[in-house]
Protein backbone atom coordinates (compact mmCIF):
# COMPACT_ATOMS: atom_id res chain seq x y z
CA UNK A 1 0.00 0.00 0.00
CA UNK A 2 2.77 2.47 0.85
CA UNK A 3 4.09 2.12 -2.71
CA UNK A 4 0.73 3.33 -4.00
CA UNK A 5 0.77 6.26 -1.56
CA UNK A 6 4.21 7.20 -2.89
CA UNK A 7 2.69 7.37 -6.39
CA UNK A 8 -0.23 9.62 -5.42
CA UNK A 9 1.03 12.82 -7.16
CA UNK A 10 1.72 10.88 -10.35
CA UNK A 11 -1.62 9.06 -10.16
CA UNK A 12 -3.47 12.34 -9.51
CA UNK A 13 -1.99 14.11 -12.54
CA UNK A 14 -2.45 11.14 -14.87
CA UNK A 15 -6.02 10.56 -13.70
CA UNK A 16 -6.96 14.19 -14.29
CA UNK A 17 -5.35 14.33 -17.75
CA UNK A 18 -6.78 10.99 -18.88
CA UNK A 19 -10.42 11.95 -18.22
CA UNK A 20 -11.38 13.37 -21.59
CA UNK A 21 -14.87 11.80 -21.50
CA UNK A 22 -16.49 14.69 -19.62
CA UNK A 23 -20.08 14.83 -18.44
CA UNK A 24 -22.62 16.29 -20.88
CA UNK A 25 -25.17 17.58 -18.38
CA UNK A 26 -26.01 21.25 -17.89
CA UNK A 27 -25.12 22.90 -14.58
CA UNK A 28 -27.58 21.77 -11.89
CA UNK A 29 -29.41 23.57 -9.10
CA UNK A 30 -28.39 20.84 -6.68
CA UNK A 31 -25.50 18.37 -6.43
CA UNK A 32 -25.81 15.14 -4.46
CA UNK A 33 -22.61 13.17 -3.84
CA UNK A 34 -23.25 9.65 -2.56
CA UNK A 35 -20.78 7.05 -1.30
CA UNK A 36 -19.52 5.23 1.77
CA UNK A 37 -16.15 4.90 3.50
CA UNK A 38 -13.23 5.95 1.32
CA UNK A 39 -15.61 6.84 -1.50
CA UNK A 40 -17.64 8.95 0.90
CA UNK A 41 -14.49 10.83 1.95
CA UNK A 42 -13.99 11.81 -1.70
CA UNK A 43 -17.48 13.29 -1.71
CA UNK A 44 -16.65 15.26 1.45
CA UNK A 45 -13.81 16.86 -0.51
CA UNK A 46 -16.23 18.00 -3.21
CA UNK A 47 -18.58 19.40 -0.57
CA UNK A 48 -15.72 21.33 1.05
CA UNK A 49 -14.53 22.79 -2.24
CA UNK A 50 -18.01 23.80 -3.34
CA UNK A 51 -18.85 25.30 0.07
CA UNK A 52 -16.98 28.41 -1.11
CA UNK A 53 -19.34 28.78 -4.08
CA UNK A 54 -23.08 29.32 -4.49
CA UNK A 55 -23.58 25.66 -5.36
CA UNK A 56 -26.11 23.67 -3.33
CA UNK A 57 -24.43 20.41 -2.25
CA UNK A 58 -25.65 17.43 -0.24
CA UNK A 59 -23.42 14.51 0.78
CA UNK A 60 -25.29 11.24 1.35
CA UNK A 61 -23.81 8.36 3.34
CA UNK A 62 -26.60 5.85 3.57
CA UNK A 63 -29.51 4.34 1.66
CA UNK A 64 -31.84 7.29 0.99
CA UNK A 65 -31.82 10.38 -1.20
CA UNK A 66 -33.21 13.69 0.06
CA UNK A 67 -36.81 14.35 -1.03
CA UNK A 68 -35.60 17.58 -2.67
CA UNK A 69 -33.85 15.65 -5.46
CA UNK A 70 -35.53 16.11 -8.84
CA UNK A 71 -34.77 16.41 -12.56
CA UNK A 72 -32.72 19.58 -11.90
CA UNK A 73 -30.35 17.67 -9.59
CA UNK A 74 -27.17 15.83 -10.48
CA UNK A 75 -26.56 12.73 -8.36
CA UNK A 76 -22.92 11.61 -8.35
CA UNK A 77 -22.59 8.02 -7.17
CA UNK A 78 -19.16 6.73 -6.13
CA UNK A 79 -18.13 3.21 -5.11
CA UNK A 80 -14.60 1.99 -5.74
CA UNK A 81 -15.70 -1.66 -5.66
CA UNK A 82 -18.99 -1.00 -7.42
CA UNK A 83 -20.75 -3.34 -5.01
CA UNK A 84 -21.55 -1.09 -2.02
CA UNK A 85 -25.17 -1.80 -1.06
CA UNK A 86 -25.94 1.71 0.24
CA UNK A 87 -24.60 3.31 -2.93
CA UNK A 88 -26.54 0.91 -5.16
CA UNK A 89 -29.69 1.94 -3.29
CA UNK A 90 -28.93 5.62 -3.98
CA UNK A 91 -28.38 4.85 -7.67
CA UNK A 92 -31.78 3.19 -7.87
CA UNK A 93 -33.41 6.05 -5.92
CA UNK A 94 -31.91 8.60 -8.32
CA UNK A 95 -33.35 6.75 -11.30
CA UNK A 96 -36.81 6.75 -9.68
CA UNK A 97 -36.54 10.48 -8.89
CA UNK A 98 -35.68 11.29 -12.50
CA UNK A 99 -32.43 12.99 -11.49
CA UNK A 100 -29.46 13.38 -13.79
CA UNK A 101 -27.04 10.72 -12.59
CA UNK A 102 -23.46 9.65 -13.16
CA UNK A 103 -21.63 6.79 -11.45
CA UNK A 104 -17.95 6.09 -10.81
CA UNK A 105 -16.64 2.63 -9.94
CA UNK A 106 -14.16 -0.05 -10.88
CA UNK A 107 -16.85 -2.27 -12.38
CA UNK A 108 -19.13 -4.23 -10.05
CA UNK A 109 -22.93 -4.19 -9.81
CA UNK A 110 -23.06 -0.42 -10.22
CA UNK A 111 -21.55 -0.64 -13.68
CA UNK A 112 -24.01 -3.37 -14.63
CA UNK A 113 -26.98 -1.30 -13.40
CA UNK A 114 -25.76 1.73 -15.34
CA UNK A 115 -25.31 -0.25 -18.56
CA UNK A 116 -28.76 -1.81 -18.21
CA UNK A 117 -30.48 1.54 -17.56
CA UNK A 118 -28.41 3.76 -19.86
CA UNK A 119 -26.94 5.74 -16.94
CA UNK A 120 -23.57 7.43 -17.57
CA UNK A 121 -20.76 5.48 -15.92
CA UNK A 122 -17.02 6.02 -15.77
CA UNK A 123 -14.79 3.06 -14.97
CA UNK A 124 -11.82 4.02 -12.79
CA UNK A 125 -9.17 1.44 -12.00
CA UNK A 126 -8.72 0.62 -8.32
CA UNK A 127 -5.23 0.83 -6.82
CA UNK A 128 -4.93 -1.83 -4.08
CA UNK A 129 -7.93 -0.65 -2.01
CA UNK A 130 -10.54 2.16 -1.83
CA UNK A 131 -8.41 4.26 0.54
CA UNK A 132 -5.31 3.84 -1.63
CA UNK A 133 -7.37 4.75 -4.72
CA UNK A 134 -8.30 8.14 -3.27
CA UNK A 135 -6.40 10.35 -5.74
CA UNK A 136 -7.25 8.18 -8.75
CA UNK A 137 -10.97 8.61 -8.13
CA UNK A 138 -10.88 12.22 -6.90
CA UNK A 139 -8.94 13.59 -9.86
CA UNK A 140 -10.73 11.43 -12.42
CA UNK A 141 -14.02 12.79 -11.09
CA UNK A 142 -12.69 16.35 -11.22
CA UNK A 143 -11.87 15.80 -14.87
CA UNK A 144 -15.19 14.21 -15.80
CA UNK A 145 -17.30 16.74 -13.87
CA UNK A 146 -15.28 19.77 -15.03
CA UNK A 147 -18.05 21.20 -17.30
CA UNK A 148 -20.54 21.45 -14.40
CA UNK A 149 -18.23 22.29 -11.49
CA UNK A 150 -17.34 25.90 -10.58
CA UNK A 151 -13.72 24.87 -10.04
CA UNK A 152 -10.80 26.43 -11.90
CA UNK A 153 -8.40 24.03 -13.61
CA UNK A 154 -5.49 26.09 -12.27
CA UNK A 155 -6.64 25.27 -8.72
CA UNK A 156 -6.77 21.56 -9.52
CA UNK A 157 -3.25 21.62 -10.95
CA UNK A 158 -2.01 23.64 -7.98
CA UNK A 159 -3.39 20.99 -5.62
CA UNK A 160 -1.42 18.32 -7.48
CA UNK A 161 1.70 20.48 -7.21
CA UNK A 162 1.14 20.79 -3.46
CA UNK A 163 0.62 17.04 -3.25
CA UNK A 164 4.05 16.59 -4.82
CA UNK A 165 5.60 18.94 -2.26
CA UNK A 166 4.04 16.95 0.59
CA UNK A 167 5.26 13.72 -1.02
CA UNK A 168 8.85 14.98 -0.85
CA UNK A 169 8.51 15.29 2.94
CA UNK A 170 6.59 12.13 3.84
CA UNK A 171 7.38 9.50 1.18
CA UNK A 172 8.38 6.04 2.37
CA UNK A 173 12.06 6.55 1.51
CA UNK A 174 12.31 9.40 4.02
CA UNK A 175 12.49 7.58 7.33
CA UNK A 176 14.31 10.40 9.10
CA UNK A 177 13.00 11.98 12.30
CA UNK A 178 12.29 15.14 10.29
CA UNK A 179 9.47 13.33 8.46
CA UNK A 180 6.28 15.01 9.80
CA UNK A 181 4.22 11.84 9.27
CA UNK A 182 6.57 9.88 11.52
CA UNK A 183 6.44 12.65 14.12
CA UNK A 184 2.64 12.55 14.19
CA UNK A 185 2.59 8.75 14.37
CA UNK A 186 4.97 8.74 17.32
CA UNK A 187 3.06 11.54 19.05
CA UNK A 188 -0.36 9.82 18.90
CA UNK A 189 -0.43 7.36 21.79
CA UNK A 190 -4.05 7.76 23.00
CA UNK A 191 -7.48 7.89 21.35
CA UNK A 192 -7.41 10.93 19.01
CA UNK A 193 -10.19 13.53 19.09
CA UNK A 194 -9.88 15.58 15.90
CA UNK A 195 -11.35 19.10 15.94
CA UNK A 196 -11.86 20.92 12.66
CA UNK A 197 -13.10 24.38 11.60
CA UNK A 198 -15.88 24.95 9.08
CA UNK A 199 -14.67 24.01 5.60
CA UNK A 200 -12.13 21.42 6.74
CA UNK A 201 -14.49 18.64 7.78
CA UNK A 202 -13.32 16.60 4.80
CA UNK A 203 -9.69 16.73 5.99
CA UNK A 204 -10.75 15.60 9.46
CA UNK A 205 -12.85 12.73 8.13
CA UNK A 206 -10.08 11.56 5.81
CA UNK A 207 -7.58 11.72 8.69
CA UNK A 208 -10.00 9.83 10.96
CA UNK A 209 -10.68 7.15 8.33
CA UNK A 210 -6.97 6.65 7.68
CA UNK A 211 -6.19 6.17 11.37
CA UNK A 212 -9.10 3.77 11.79
CA UNK A 213 -8.35 1.67 8.71
CA UNK A 214 -4.56 1.64 8.81
CA UNK A 215 -3.91 1.82 12.57
CA UNK A 216 -7.05 -0.03 13.76
CA UNK A 217 -7.78 2.53 16.51
CA UNK A 218 -10.85 4.47 17.66
CA UNK A 219 -10.96 8.08 16.45
CA UNK A 220 -13.47 10.88 17.07
CA UNK A 221 -13.97 13.95 14.84
CA UNK A 222 -16.05 17.00 15.74
CA UNK A 223 -16.57 20.61 14.61
CA UNK A 224 -14.51 22.78 16.94
CA UNK A 225 -17.22 25.44 17.35
CA UNK A 226 -19.88 22.84 18.15
CA UNK A 227 -17.47 21.24 20.63
CA UNK A 228 -17.13 24.58 22.43
CA UNK A 229 -20.85 24.39 23.28
CA UNK A 230 -20.81 20.96 24.91
CA UNK A 231 -17.86 18.68 24.16
CA UNK A 232 -15.31 20.97 25.80
CA UNK A 233 -16.57 20.14 29.32
CA UNK A 234 -15.44 16.52 28.90
CA UNK A 235 -11.82 17.71 29.04
CA UNK A 236 -12.32 18.52 32.73
CA UNK A 237 -11.98 14.78 33.41
CA UNK A 238 -8.85 12.66 33.26
CA UNK A 239 -9.01 10.23 30.35
CA UNK A 240 -7.00 8.67 27.54
CA UNK A 241 -8.18 10.95 24.75
CA UNK A 242 -5.78 13.10 22.76
CA UNK A 243 -6.92 16.37 21.10
CA UNK A 244 -5.80 17.21 17.58
CA UNK A 245 -6.75 20.58 16.04
CA UNK A 246 -6.84 21.03 12.29
CA UNK A 247 -6.26 24.65 11.32
CA UNK A 248 -7.00 26.45 8.06
CA UNK A 249 -5.60 29.58 6.43
CA UNK A 250 -8.82 31.58 6.63
CA UNK A 251 -10.48 30.32 9.80
CA UNK A 252 -13.14 32.43 11.47
CA UNK A 253 -11.67 34.68 14.19
CA UNK A 254 -13.47 32.81 16.98
CA UNK A 255 -12.06 29.50 15.70
CA UNK A 256 -8.54 30.91 15.74
CA UNK A 257 -8.97 32.07 19.34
Amino acid sequence: MYKIYDMWPEIALQSYKDCTNSIEYSKPSHFVFAGMGGSGAINDIFSAILSKTNTHVTVVKGYHLPKTVNSDSIVVVTSVSGDTSETISILENAKEAGAKTIAFSDGGKIKQICMKNNIPHRNITKFHSPRASFTAFLYSMLGVLKPVLPIEESDVLESIKNLSLIHEKINSENMAESNPAIKIAEWINHTPVIYYPWGLQSAAIRFKNSLQENCKIHVIAEDVIEACHNGVVAWENNDNFQPILIRGKNDYEKTVQ
